[in-house]
């Protein structure tokens, strides 16, 4: 195992970045100049948007980086201040006769509200805000940025709101490398760049998190962008639940949540069922790629190690006993737990891990996170360009796997807390490039705490207990989950009667009804989930 340096994140922490603040526009571009950003950024009142057009249910921002572990005491937080925004303006020359436009892509009457919030707080400090939703292709709206990093922009809009959702916080940042087309409309920077690069292969989480730590600051000094609020996860879960002190987390992806130690309270036959949501309208998606956020994922799956409750972390391992990472980050090793079992009674094998890692590298739509570690794996460009009929970086012997890579990966170990192997005897002769038409996930064959017991797609799916689950057999008798898509249209109606017992939400709306219900709890949750403006920094 690697052991963490303390010396090496500190002097990380004490390199300062603020000289590279420039208070000057770098080209034609008003919004190229960080003063006119920074204005913008204290002319709009975080607190009064929360509360006024969320109704509490969101925090407002500082940094791109949510409340948490990987948030770094040191941002600015550009507290409302129009006279300061004013001075700013000043400063930078602000040509009070020029009109920004925002564009945006959400089409609720929420987003409109806050359109005009921001309209009216920015028309307070000298700035006419138009705005617009976004008719037509989003991403190439949003993300066009020309070949050349100095050239003239080839998008009309000055700023635009959005958000950005991450399973590792890496996600946020590598979209503002220097030449990456994407929507936060910065042309990049090498001080940038290098920190960008050195999150990205940090094998040891706490250099990681410091590097994190730095960017987001970056970011900040520099208003690249302007973080507008979290939106928070909200934990939905009925009095007839009782958790036994097991852990809340991100539960858009898998963490330790040992949910085989839940507990509902019996029905009138005696019979502990427990009510959710998320079982599948068509089938059961295979979950190397939305991870956590289906019933399926989440009850009938393990994994090769567990994650802390907001993935910043390992606790250890799941279907592998232990793992062990060499100190360059190149090569990992896991030992496979003895006794584990699929639902179908036959144990998990060495066979099943390689075979597995070897076919999803074919799968298509792999989660970003996790094919970024796997196509990184010896052997694997060569595999899936078809020049080599296996992979020469997965080999095994007796109850040991082991993955060699060609580069080190910070997120080579929260990848594996994600992504656990198929019962590959199921999947002789499928092409893995047409994986999810297998006949298998009509009704899949997991290795987690449940197993489905029925599945009436569209309606319902039912899991019942797994004996040999490795951790114990689950004490809840049955799972029901009411089938539906992310953001449930039906959530509030079957909370009202009493056919919600966990559930997650972010909908407003539903917060508000459901808090009214007095059989009903809620928990907010801090999730990589940030709203923001982004500036078109490019000359026009």
């Amino acid at each position: 195992m690697r052991i963490f340096k303390a010396a090496a994140v500190a002097l990380l922490l004490q390199t300062g970045i603020s000289s590279v603040v420039q208070a000057q526009a770098l080209n034609g571009n008003p919004l190229s100049d960080v003063r006119v950003r920074q204005a913008i950024a204290y002319a709009i009142d975080r607190n009064l948007i929360t509360e006024s057009v969320f109704a509490g249910f969101a925090v407002p921002a500082d940094g791109l980086l949510p409340n948490g572990p990987f948030k770094s005491p040191n941002l600015n937080k550009y507290a409302y201040d129009p006279e300061k925004a004013k001075a700013l303006l000043a400063e930078a020359g602000w040509d009070s006769s020029r009109a920004l436009n925002m564009v945006y892509y959400y089409d609720d009457q929420i987003t409109a509200d806050l359109m005009a919030v921001l309209q009216a707080q920015l028309a307070e400090v000298g700035i006419t805000l138009t705005y617009n939703l976004i008719v037509g292709d989003v991403a190439k709206t949003l993300n066009s940025i020309p070949e050349d990093p100095k050239g003239k922009s080839v998008v009309t809009w000055d700023m635009a709101y959005g958000a950005r959702a991450a399973m590792v916080m890496q996600e946020y940042f590598n979209d503002y490398a220097t030449g990456k087309a994407s929507a936060d409309g910065f042309p990049g920077s090498p001080e940038l760049d290098a920190l960008i690069a050195d999150s990205n292969t940090a094998t040891d989480p706490e250099v990681a998190k410091a590097t994190l730590m730095k960017i987001d600051e970056y970011i900040n000094a520099n208003v690249l962008t302007l973080p507008l609020y979290y939106q928070q996860l909200q934990s939905v879960e009925s009095n007839r639940l009782d958790r036994h002190g097991e852990p809340y987390g991100n539960d858009q992806f898998n963490y330790d949540w040992n949910v085989h130690n839940w507990t509902v309270t019996p029905d009138a036959d005696g019979k502990a069922i427990l009510y959710t949501n998320g079982a599948p309208l068509d089938y059961f998606e295979q979950p190397w790629v939305n991870l956590g956020l289906w019933a399926g994922n989440k009850f009938i799956w393990a994994h090769m190690l567990g994650s802390k409750p907001f993935l910043d972390g390992i606790t250890g391992g799941d279907l592998a006993e232990s793992y062990e990472m060499s100190d360059d980050g190149l090569t990992l090793t896991f030992t496979m737990r003895d006794g584990t079992k699929w639902h179908d009674g036959e144990p998990i094998t060495v066979d099943d891990v390689t075979k597995s890692l070897i076919f999803s590298l074919k799968t298509p739509n792999l989660h970003g996170v996790i094919a970024s570690v796997f196509n990184s794996i010896e052997g694997a460009a060569e595999y899936v360009a078809g020049t080599a009929e296996t992979v020469s970086g997965i080999t095994s012997d007796g109850d040991k796997v082991t993955i060699k890579f060609t580069k080190p990966n910070a997120n080579t170990l929260i990848a594996f807390t994600q992504w656990g192997p198929f019962p590959m005897k199921y999947f002789e002769g499928v092409d893995p490039t047409l994986v999810q038409q297998a006949e298998f996930w009509q009704k899949p064959i997991g290795s987690g705490p449940f197993k489905v017991e029925e599945a009436k797609f569209g309606d319902f799916s039912s899991f019942v207990p797994f004996d040999d689950y490795y951790e114990g057999k689950p004490k809840i008798d049955q799972i029901i989950a009411w089938a539906s898509s992310d953001g449930d249209v039906n959530m509030v109606k079957n909370a009202s009667a009493h056919r919600i017992d966990f559930a997650v939400t972010k909908v407003v709306s539903d917060i508000e009804a459901i808090k009214a219900l007095d059989f009903m709890r809620m928990t907010p949750l801090d999730i990589p989930y940030t709203r923001m403006v982004w500036f078109n920094q490019y000359d026009k």
